[in-house]
C-alpha cells in the first residue's frame, strides 16, 4: 500500500493496481492552491463533504480511468472493497454540511477517514463502525475542524495503530505532536507499508508532507 498526500485532505492510496482518492481539492477552492496540480486516474473517489476544498472530482479522471464516486453515507462494494460511510456533521465558515466518515479495509488493513470532523461527539453508530482502526486519518487544524488538542484526545481514545494528521499548518502540527507525545514522529514524502508493518504499533503518528 502506498499513501501520497497532496494537501488539505487530498490523499491517494494505491493497493496493487487499484487507486483510491479521498477529498480531492477543487480548482474552485479559495483556501488551498496546494494539490490542485495533482491529476491522476482513480478507480474510487471518496468525498466526505460537498465543499470546494474537498470535492474536486475533476482531478481524478485520466485517460480511460474514471472513478466510481462515493459521496455520502451508505454501504458500498467496489472492486471487492467494502466501504461504509457513516453520517456526521461539519460546520465550515458558519454553514452546516454533511460530513461522511469512511471505514474500509484494504489488504486486511482497516482504514478510517474522518473527513471534516469538527468535534469528537459522534454517534454511537459511528463509534461502533470505527472501532479501533489500523490507520486513522484525522483533521487537526482547528478553525472549523478538530483542533490539535481535541484531535489528539479523540485519536488516542480510538486506540489507532497509526495516526495520519491532515488539514494542518506548522503550528497545529507542532501542537498535535506535543499532545500525542510524538514530537519525534516520522515525516515522509510517501508512506509505503504492508500489514506486517503494523505489528507492535500503537498510537504512532506519521506525518506526510504534501507534494
Amino acid at each position: 500500500m502506498i499513501i501520497t498526500y497532496f494537501g488539505k485532505q487530498f490523499f491517494k492510496i494505491q493497493q496493487g493496481e487499484t487507486v483510491l482518492s479521498f477529498n480531492p481539492i477543487s480548482k474552485q477552492s479559495k483556501s488551498s492552491k496546494t494539490g490542485m496540480g495533482a491529476h491522476f486516474g482513480a478507480d474510487i473517489a471518496l468525498v466526505t463533504t460537498n465543499h470546494p476544498d474537498y470535492n474536486g472530482l475533476e482531478q481524478l479522471s485520466h485517460g480511460e480511468r474514471t472513478p466510481f464516486v462515493i459521496s455520502g453515507p451508505g454501504d458500498y462494494e467496489v472492486k471487492e472493497i467494502f466501504i461504509k460511510g457513516v453520517l456526521s456533521n461539519a460546520l465550515l465558515i458558519n454553514k452546516n454540511y454533511i460530513n461522511t466518515i469512511y471505514i474500509l479495509s484494504l489488504d486486511n488493513i482497516n482504514i478510517v477517514f474522518l473527513g471534516t470532523l469538527s468535534n469528537g461527539e459522534i454517534s454511537k453508530e459511528a463509534h461502533e463502525a470505527i472501532g479501533s482502526p489500523d490507520i486513522l486519518f484525522i483533521p487537526i487544524g482547528g478553525k472549523d475542524l478538530l483542533d490539535a488538542k481535541s484531535a489528539a484526545k479523540f485519536a488516542l481514545s480510538l486506540e489507532s495503530k497509526i495516526i495520519i494528521p491532515m488539514d494542518y499548518d506548522d503550528a497545529s502540527l507542532k501542537a498535535f505532536l506535543k499532545e500525542t507525545g510524538e514530537e519525534k514522529a516520522e515525516v515522509v514524502d510517501k508512506l509505503t507499508f504492508k500489514l506486517k508493518d503494523l505489528e507492535g504499533k500503537e498510537g504512532e503518528v506519521i506525518v506526510l508532507k504534501s507534494i
